[in-house]
């Protein structure tokens, strides 16, 4: 499919607000501020920010983070060797053509690139039930429900061993 990341920059601050303001963006993620003025110029080790482009344009965002490590503690006290994931589809002329499948598909792969990460999360809101199936198509089971913020979601794990399982039957 061509899709590429390339690490998001201060020079994608004005891309990235589009985004957070395109209704189908603001109904999936309708309480954070990204705070993209600072972020877009912190490059902390446990963390990639990504813009996904498709021969050159771009698709969407990705946020792989290592959450035991993340500053903001956003996932509270969790062990060492998981991954948690952030994703989602600029525009929403580019939904259901598969472009947020094979970013899922690739942000995995880089997450289970490193040998000692033994899962992956992601915490979609509980009334996003097109997420919830999206996820559960790559092998995430969901593990618990839980509030961030004013935001109640499920979180969803993808343990190593299930996205090995995954992978071989696609």
């Amino acid at each position: 499919m061509n899709i590429k990341f390339r690490p998001a920059t201060p020079e994608d601050l004005a891309l990235l607000r589009h985004w957070d303001n395109q209704p189908h963006v603001i109904e999936s993620d309708p309480n954070d501020d990204w705070e993209w003025e600072t972020e877009l110029h912190r490059n902390p080790d446990w963390r990639e920010q990504l813009i996904a482009e498709k021969d050159g344009r771009p698709l969407g965002f990705v946020q792989i983070i290592d959450p035991s490590l993340e500053d903001s503690h956003y996932w509270g006290d969790v062990p060492e060797n998981l991954r948690a994931i952030d994703i989602w589809i600029g525009e929403a002329s580019d939904l259901g053509k598969g472009y947020g499948t094979e970013m899922m598909k690739q942000a995995l792969e880089m997450c289970f690139a490193v040998p000692s990460v033994t899962a992956v999360l992601i915490d979609p809101l509980q009334n996003n039930t097109r997420a919830h199936k999206f996820y559960e198509k790559f092998g995430f089971k969901f593990f618990e429900n839980r509030r961030f913020g004013k935001d109640d979601c499920r979180i969803y794990r993808l343990y190593r061993q299930n996205w090995y399982k995954v992978m071989n039957m696609a």
